[in-house]
């Protein structure tokens, strides 16, 4: 098979269509603090890039550690007061931040899509699903239930009852800055905790403006959300080893994970990673490779492959790759890729960062120099921005660097198995746990598989479908705790046993 010929990258065509002329309505550009925007105590600024163009759009403040300090001093004065109210109270609040949320729909979906390059299609799946995770942290936090009430102990009556941690400090990152900021956000607070959130450097702009929307409408107390831009090195550090932060929460690279975690051991905080991943797709002989080709279309390349979970490692035993390789190269020749402004079709942008851009670029060179064959893609696209095409390589080898590192980009790897055994054992043979699927139209290994398969989440004949009733989160590598679901609840809470002696 022969390479593709260079896609076309759609844009805007004209002046009055151009960036510069519809950049959408910003944020205050500033950390929020107390119930307030405020200025940072240091004088360095980060630059905000439009991914689609390469042109910087705006300065932001790179906070510091007296920033964060004034953060946990505002988080530590409101704890009580928040962690008191009742779980009806909370999820009323929640709800109102829910439809505040829909009701500025089309100013998030501009500035997520400005910040991250993202098309519209995806930016609306990320506020759509950022409404909906208020909304299920609102009920959910009327929802605990805990061991009943008892005499264990002959003339004592025991009680369980459930108590927020305190104040929690959360890192969330680039790919999905509105959506993953609210992963945290919403359950930290159903819980009853006050929470200081530091967005990524490069993408703060749709958590901002929910900050100011809640603000605007005065449905938190003073403390309770607290946001502070920076890196990692100087906000992200300052979060996980504060003395009077008690949990410290990340969503990140497994190297961040460490990090934080080793921070975080020095005052034995609590710990919540969920960190990268390398998803496997098992697809057996039996499988359904029409349908198997147009949901990997999806699973592999939806926001570019920036995907923690994305399934980007095709396992497919040896009789049936071929067809299967074919199956899947029509489907990715059917991308539209551009610029979110140019068109409402558009439905691959740009890498959110130039080092990422040229991170991929470089890692999809080595993987060709060991061997692998791009069927489809493996360049640059032409033209301004971080844009790369979608790429699919086949020829991968089973120990190199494609089959066990993330790449988190646009490209699917295939291998190809003789047995299924030879499978699971090469699947589960990687340093991350997150998510995995299985592909096979035989029932009986539809329920065996997936409990071979060493990963938090394992789909059966799909990938990469979530709902905020259902855990995430993963195994070895790829982290502890998890997102969504009540299990996020439990995490960000904690169980107290109070007995009365009444013999």
């Amino acid at each position: 098979m022969t390479q593709n010929p260079t896609v076309t990258v759609l844009r805007p065509e004209t002046a009055a269509g151009s960036p510069e002329s519809v950049l959408p309505e910003f944020p205050p550009l500033q950390h929020y603090i107390g119930g307030a925007f405020v200025d940072s105590d240091g004088s360095d600024t980060e630059t905000l890039v439009d991914p689609s163009t390469g042109a910087a759009v705006a300065q932001v403040p790179s906070g510091t550690v007296s920033d964060v300090d004034k953060a946990v001093q505002a988080a530590v004065l409101a704890r009580r007061a928040w962690g008191r109210t009742t779980p009806g109270d909370r999820a009323a609040a929640l709800l109102k931040i829910a439809d505040l949320v829909e009701a500025n729909a089309e100013v998030l979906k501009a500035l997520e899509s400005l910040d991250t390059g993202k098309p519209l299609s995806t930016s609306d799946d990320d506020v759509a699903g950022a409404a909906d995770c208020f909304r299920f942290s609102a009920g959910a936090a009327r929802a605990y239930t805990e061991l009943g009430s008892g005499e264990y102990y002959p003339g004592h009556t025991s009680v369980v009852v459930r108590e927020p941690i305190g104040v929690i400090g959360a890192v969330v990152p680039w790919n999905y800055p509105l959506l993953m900021g609210v992963w945290k956000i919403a359950p930290i607070l159903a819980a009853g905790n006050t929470l200081i959130i530091k967005p990524s450097e490069q993408t703060p702009l749709s958590l901002l403006k929910l900050a100011q929307l809640i603000d605007e409408a005065d449905l938190l107390p003073a403390g309770v959300l607290n946001v502070v831009l920076g890196k990692g090195t100087a906000v992200g550090d300052a979060l996980s080893s504060h003395p009077s932060i008690d949990m410290v929460a990340l969503t990140g690279s497994v190297r961040a994970g460490s990090a934080v975690a080793e921070s975080a051991s020095a005052s034995l905080k609590r710990v919540h990673l969920e960190l990268g991943g390398k998803a496997p797709m098992v697809i057996l002989a039996d499988a359904d490779l029409p349908e198997a080709a147009e949901l990997i279309r999806t699973a592999g390349y939806y926001n570019n492959g920036q995907e923690c979970g994305a399934g980007t490692r095709v396992l497919i035993h040896e009789s049936v790759a071929d067809e299967f390789t074919k199956l899947l190269k029509a489907q990715v020749e059917t991308f539209v890729i551009g610029d979110h402004r140019a068109s409402e079709s558009v439905e691959l942008g740009p890498f959110i960062t130039e080092a990422q851009f040229e991170r991929v670029k470089a890692f999809v060179r080595r993987a060709i120099d060991d061997g692998a064959i791009p069927v489809i893609g493996g360049q640059a696209a032409a033209g301004e921005g971080f844009f790369y095409e979608p790429t699919i390589l086949t020829n991968v080898a089973p120990d190199s660097e494609a089959a066990h590192e993330e790449i988190f980009g646009p490209v699917v790897t295939i291998e190809t198995f003789e047995t299924t055994e030879e499978a699971i054992e090469r699947a589960n043979d990687v340093k991350y746990g997150l998510a995995a699927s299985v592909w096979t139209s035989n029932a009986k290994a539809a329920m065996e598989l997936p409990l071979q398969l060493d990963f938090g989440t394992v789909w059966v004949n799909t990938h990469l479908v979530l709902a905020n009733e259902v855990p995430w989160g993963g195994f070895k590598g790829s982290g502890y705790g998890r997102d969504l679901s009540i299990y996020a609840l439990q995490d960000y809470s904690r169980t107290k046993h109070i007995q009365h002696n009444h013999a």
